[in-house]
């Protein structure tokens, strides 16, 4: 795939692409409450596109490991203005990262390109809502729900498993009359996966990739890193920038990140390279 249609926007895809976070959130794990107002998000939004970021990714609800859900109304109105304001100012595509249904279709009104959803479009309701938005999506892996999904986590083949249940979730869109060339696939790294599952998928990326949608990954600042580098969440952009080209070497096509400046110069270098070959 050379671009994704996002909404009136494009993305795309003919080199790897940064996908810059902007959490309007108390509670997010790295910057909860830092953009919790439209003028502060908007100025960092214009920061993230001019560091490099293809597109940026608006949530309105935490999925960090023990995170409660927040009601519908509550997250549209955290989401809808901040997106309103995005299209108007930036060129680039705004994805809406959410998993309910109304959320999605507002969105949608207000101008994002894309949708970006951690339950795959599992909820009642969010095949027949994303199809009758015409944008394009993310369906990612989970096991379990984000307050418990750390807790116990089990696989016997965690890259079969998370193929399985992706190539399921294809199907399940292109029943609902979401065409293949809408769909961007994300295994999940940090849902419902120990640390031995993570790495696991990580070398393993390329075997998803034969699936035949582009790959997003979201590695940035995760306690994966931690585990393995023992810094706070602030300190792993070096661990988060090696974990990305790592990705990139296995066929990952958006990187999904808070780094998004130090993300954008290790793309170059490995195109460069990549170029060179």
């Amino acid at each position: 795939m050379t671009a994704l249609q996002c909404g009136d926007r494009s993305l795309d895809l003919t080199v790897p692409r940064v996908m810059g976070i902007l959490n309007v959130t108390p509670d997010s794990f790295s910057d909860g409450g830092d953009f919790v107002c439209v003028a502060r998000a908007l100025a960092h939004a214009e920061q993230l596109v001019a560091e490099g970021a293809a597109i940026i990714d608006v949530g309105g609800e935490s999925t960090r490991p023990g995170a409660e859900p927040v009601p519908e109304a509550q997250e549209i109105d955290r989401v809808v203005p901040v997106i309103e304001a995005l299209s108007r100012r930036l060129e680039v595509p705004i994805s809406i990262d959410t998993s309910k249904p109304e959320v999605m279709r507002t969105a949608a009104r207000a101008g994002a390109g894309m949708i970006n959803d951690v339950f795959a479009l599992q909820a009642p309701g969010a095949l027949r809502v994303a199809a009758e938005t015409g944008l394009p999506v993310c369906l990612m892996h989970m096991q379990g729900l984000p307050r418990t999904m750390q807790h116990e986590p089990r696989y016997a083949d965690v890259v079969a498993e998370v193929i399985d249940f992706l190539r399921a979730r294809i199907h399940a869109c292109e029943q609902a009359g979401i065409a293949r060339h809408r769909l961007v696939l994300d295994p999940g790294f940090g849902f419902g996966k120990r640390l031995a599952h993570n790495l696991t998928l990580l070398a393993r990326l390329d075997r998803l990739a034969e699936l035949g949608c582009p790959l997003l990954v979201g590695l940035s600042r995760k306690s994966m890193l931690g585990a393995l580098t023992g810094r706070d969440v602030r300190g792993r952009t070096p661990a988060g920038v090696a974990a990305a080209v790592l990705a990139l070497a296995r066929g990952a096509a958006i990187i999904r990140t808070h780094d998004v400046a130090a993300t954008q110069d290790a793309i170059r270098v490995f195109a460069a390279v990549g170029a060179a070959a």
